[in-house]
């Protein structure tokens, strides 16, 4: 693969009958249907990419790297998933997620000013070939790993929220506690 270039060499002749050395997005397709996804080729500016979904959660396939000639061919992709924040997602919660969840990441973007994004990516690499079983792996842990996301999150987020919570209450009642210890003032007789 050539870094400089951002793009991977020519697929070589292999002979390990059964390896990819590539993929494309139509191969990509396929296995994600194989696996009851519904999966579409959409294009997005001058992107061709998969779009599909699970758990309720929509997602993308994106293409990375194409080789020299072959622009239908990719060493790589990224399965990327978006979710719109309302108001702003706590660093440590993201941290936490990426502590105990391998394979992926998840992070905050928020390009130029607009919206706060949370976003869960698992790049997939075809270099140096792989089995068809390795891609469907991939596939699989992609699933779990999303399947798991927004259930994570409504829990965390639950508990934060009842923490936040508690602790405006326990300083409302240190305040109500200061206010009844305050000096009176003298009633004149």
């Amino acid at each position: 693969m050539s870094m400089s270039t951002g793009t991977a060499q020519a697929p070589a002749d292999l002979s390990n009958a059964g390896m990819q050395s590539f993929v494309t997005l139509e191969e990509l397709r396929a296995a994600l249907q194989s696996a009851g996804y519904r999966a579409e080729l959409v294009t997005d500016g001058n992107i061709s990419l998969l779009r599909s979904a699970s758990n309720g959660l929509g997602f993308d396939v994106r293409p990375g790297n194409a080789f020299p000639g072959k622009p239908d061919h990719f060493a790589d992709v990224a399965f990327v998933a978006v979710l719109t924040v309302q108001g702003s997602m706590p660093l440590d919660l993201v941290n936490k997620w990426n502590r105990m969840h391998r394979f992926c990441r998840l992070f905050v973007d928020k390009p130029q000013g607009t919206d706060e994004f949370l976003v869960l990516t698992l790049d997939l690499s075809i270099a140096g070939a792989v089995s068809p079983n390795y891609v469907r792996t991939q596939l699989q842990i992609w699933d779990s790993l999303i399947q798991q996301l927004i259930p994570w999150l409504r829990e965390e987020l639950g508990r934060l929220a009842s923490s936040l919570e508690a602790a405006k209450e326990t300083a409302k009642g240190a305040s109500n506690a200061d206010a009844n210890l305050a000096p009176r003032p003298a009633l004149n007789s």
